[in-house]
């Protein structure tokens, strides 16, 4: 019989197999593509573009320029709008999911 819980310290064994994965929430309505710019390009297309898409839905933004991690939820707060998540892209760089509010 094989252990299949945690060990001492507290964490899964190395062959244990990972949980499935949940869905992430809502589908963006509209995604924004600015990976390869640079800062501070991906807010510019975020600013100009948001207004596509309807109140309440959501918009991601595609950008591996590290300034970005900060910059988009930086953008949220200042535009009262609501950044969701942030998930990390298997190309490299982030997808930033944002919630029109207005």
């Amino acid at each position: 019989m094989r252990f299949r819980g945690r060990t001492k310290n507290g964490t899964p064994p190395s062959d244990a197999a990972a949980p499935p994965a949940e869905p992430a929430g809502p589908a963006p309505v509209l995604v924004i593509d600015a990976l390869g710019r640079k800062c501070p390009i991906p807010i510019i297309m975020l600013a100009e573009r948001i207004r596509e898409v309807p109140v309440g839905e959501i918009v991601a933004v595609l950008a591996d320029d590290a300034a970005a991690r900060t910059d988009v939820p930086a953008w949220c707060r200042m535009k009262s709008q609501d950044f969701v998540r942030e998930e990390t892209l298997q190309q490299g760089g982030w997808g930033f999911h944002i919630r029109r509010t207005y």
